[in-house]
């Protein structure tokens, strides 16, 4: 990143500066409810730098989370990973991923507040460049942060991957502050064209700044490795899409925090 460059020279005369990746995990609550998410930045630079959270898809908090967050965290941005479900609560049984994601998708309003919770603690970071916050999520997390928009959250913008697009209640898209961003697989067989359909004109009726790419071949959990293993029909990595809907993010992001 452009900032990050100018920055290290100012600080350094000149001289090589060796940054370390720093993670870290965060304990927090949402009420009596105990999360950990998981914090990642780059320590070459100590003043503020823009702020991405991430949403984990509905196995949890995990590995793959965890990853997106530390690649946010190597392009100069702090990135922290929410906890949706509790400290140390995630899964690899699909039965169970279903369960715990279940208990928000019934109940918008605690998923938004949920969200809120985390971007509390991204915001208050001192670290953290409060005006240019992005919020992104995969899967479970995408529709978890499309709702954290419609809730009016004051974050610049939010991008979906192959996330659920329905919502309880759409008038509540006028409420949306920044910028939409939906990453989708064409063959997405939880987002079937009925579902797209809606969500564009859910946004238009709204007059949203909304842009919506969809991947042709791509199947739902397209931008995880792992998503073949888990033996779910319609669910399957895809390189292209993966590579082509990150590019997207970096661009969405870049046009979002210019000068920053």
């Amino acid at each position: 990143m452009k900032w990050l460059i100018i920055m290290l020279i100012l600080l350094t005369g000149g001289t090589t500066v060796y940054a370390e990746l720093r993670t870290q995990p965060v304990e927090y609550h949402d009420g009596d409810v105990l999360l950990e998410g998981y914090l990642a930045y780059d320590d070459a630079v100590k003043t503020r730098r823009p702020g991405i959270m991430v949403v984990h898809e509905w196995w949890g908090l995990n590995q793959y989370i965890k990853k997106r967050t530390e690649e946010l965290a190597r392009l100069g941005y702090i990135a922290l990973a929410i906890d949706m479900y509790g400290k140390g609560i995630n899964t690899k049984d699909p039965q169970k991923a279903g369960e715990l994601s279940g208990v928000f998708t019934k109940n918008r309003e605690l998923m938004r507040s949920r969200a809120v919770q985390g971007l509390k603690i991204l915001r208050k970071n001192n670290l953290t460049d409060s005006d240019h916050i992005v919020a992104i999520g995969y899967c479970f997390g995408g529709t978890t942060v499309l709702e954290l928009a419609r809730s009016g959250a004051e974050i610049s913008g939010v991008a979906s991957f192959h996330g659920g697009l329905d919502t309880s209640n759409p008038l509540d898209a006028k409420n949306i502050k920044g910028s939409v961003l939906v990453l989708q697989g064409a063959n997405d067989p939880f987002n079937p064209p009925e579902k797209v359909d809606a969500f564009q004109d859910e946004m238009r009726k709204a007059n949203v700044d909304w842009q919506m790419n969809i991947y042709g071949g791509a199947e739902h959990s397209f931008t995880n490795p792992d998503a073949d293993s888990f033996g779910i029909k319609g669910v399957a990595y895809n390189a292209k899409a993966d590579k082509r809907s990150w590019d997207a993010l970096m661009a969405f992001i870049r046009e979002l925090f210019q000068g920053k």
